[in-house]
C-alpha cells in the first residue's frame, strides 16, 4: 500500500500530471546503456551529469539566461566528462543521442493506461525540450496515453518556477486544487505543493522528504501505487 502522509483525499481530481524525468523516463539507463565504454566511471558519470544538469537549470533561471533542456544537457555533460577525465568525442555525441530515446520505468505505460480507462485527464510537465519529450513520448509509444506534453519552453524558465506548473493549469483547464502532480524528484514535488497541486512523490531511492515547506501529501515506491491514491 501507499505511504500517505497527512489527511490525504485525492477524491476529486481533473487530471493527474507528470514529471518526466526520473519519474517516467529510467534516465541511468542512458550511461548503463555505454557501460562497456564508461567502465567503473559509468555511475559517476550518471550521477554528475544529472547533478549539473538540474543545477545549470536553476542556476540559468536565477541569472535569466534560459536556453532549452538540450543545451543544458549537453554542457552538464561536457563538464561532467571533463570533471571525470573522459576524453572521447564519439561516446559523448552518443551519450547525447541516447537522450532521445530513453527507455521508460516498467510501470509506466500500465498506469497511464488504467488512469486513462477511469477517465482521468493525464500530462507530461516536463523541463526537457519540445523535440527531447517527442523524441521520448515517440519512441516509447505513450501518446496514445496523454492528453498533452508540456515543456518548459514556452515560458522560458524551469522547474520549479511558478509559471511553468501554470502551464498545466491552462492547458488542462482544471484548477491547481484538482490536479495531482507526480514526480520522482523532491525538490519538483516541494515547488508543486508549493504552487498548489496535490502531489505524490514517487521515491524510488528510500530518501528524506525535502526539509522545506509544502512537503509531499503522499509518498510511493512505484507508479503502480498511484491507482490506489485515486480509488481507482
Amino acid at each position: 500500500m501507499p505511504h500517505v502522509t497527512g489527511q490525504v483525499r485525492f477524491s476529486d481530481i481533473g487530471a493527474v500530471v507528470f514529471d518526466a524525468y526520473g519519474t517516467l523516463i529510467d534516465i541511468s539507463e542512458i550511461t548503463n546503456q555505454c557501460r562497456d565504454a564508461l567502465g567503473d566511471k559509468a555511475e559517476a558519470l550518471s550521477r554528475l551529469w544529472r547533478e549539473k544538469q538540474l543545477q545549470y537549470t536553476w542556476l540559468r533561471s536565477l541569472m535569466g539566461a534560459y536556453v532549452d533542456f538540450w543545451h543544458v544537457t549537453s554542457e552538464a555533460l561536457e563538464y561532467a566528462m571533463a570533471a571525470l577525465g573522459i576524453a572521447n568525442p564519439p561516446l559523448r555525441a552518443l551519450l547525447m543521442q541516447l537522450y532521445l530515446s530513453p527507455k521508460i520505468y516498467a510501470d509506466v505505460l500500465p498506469t497511464l493506461q488504467q488512469l486513462r480507462a477511469k477517465g482521468l485527464r493525464t500530462a507530461i510537465l516536463s523541463n526537457g525540450s519540445p523535440t527531447m519529450l517527442a523524441a521520448a513520448v515517440n519512441s516509447n509509444v505513450l501518446r496514445p496515453s496523454l492528453d498533452a506534453v508540456l515543456s518548459v519552453d514556452a515560458v522560458k524558465t524551469y522547474k520549479p518556477h511558478p509559471s511553468v506548473y501554470q502551464l498545466a493549469v491552462d492547458r488542462m483547464a482544471v484548477p491547481a486544487t484538482r490536479i495531482l502532480f507526480v514526480s520522482a524528484n523532491g525538490w519538483d514535488a516541494v515547488g508543486a505543493g508549493h504552487f498548489g497541486f496535490h502531489v505524490a512523490w514517487i521515491n524510488r531511492s528510500g530518501l528524506p522528504q525535502e526539509a522545506l515547506p509544502h512537503r509531499s501529501e503522499a509518498e510511493i515506491k512505484s507508479l503502480a501505487e498511484l491507482p490506489a491514491l485515486l480509488g481507482l
